[in-house]
């Protein structure tokens, strides 16, 4: 198996599960209502928050793999469009497991030589610190979700 591939396998099990830590997006969302994803708790981000800042950063990267440019700016990485209805959050929650599906087969489809390439500018790294920087950030902040959805359990 190529290291891209391998790179694919990782954020394919972060989204959909066969990871490690045997914890995914998918399954920690599965149940989680558009009033419970933008409840906060304390002064904690809210799962909707966490889940569109997750994609966020995703979503540049795929534009980038795509031929485009990089455009994101952290200021603005938690600022999801309205979740008004389970519709919306829905929505968002479908176009997040979409993203992460692209993005896995598009670094798949990355010819090896280019992991060591420098991903955008060279102050960002290489496209290989940057897919596996994407991989533990996701991880880290699903187990913010995972927390926010347990306490928001509780407080039932």
């Amino acid at each position: 198996m190529k290291t891209t591939e391998q790179i694919a396998a990782h954020v394919r099990g972060f989204y959909f599960g066969g990871n490690w830590t045997d914890v995914n997006l998918k399954f920690v969302l599965a149940g989680v209502t558009g009033e419970q994803a933008t409840t906060r708790v304390g002064s904690f981000h809210t799962i909707a928050e966490l889940v569109y800042h997750i994609d966020y950063f995703v979503a540049a990267v795929v534009k980038v793999l795509q031929g485009g440019s990089l455009d994101a700016h952290d200021k603005f990485s938690f600022d999801h469009p309205p979740i008004t209805s389970d519709l919306d959050w829905q929505n968002l929650v479908e176009t997040v497991l979409r993203n992460g599906e692209t993005f896995a087969e598009l670094v798949a489809d990355l010819p090896e030589a280019r992991l060591w390439d420098d991903f955008h500018d060279n102050k960002y790294g290489n496209y290989y610190r940057n897919f596996c920087g994407i991989i533990e950030h996701n991880h880290y902040h699903l187990g913010q979700i995972a927390m926010v959805k347990k306490l928001l359990a509780e407080a039932r």
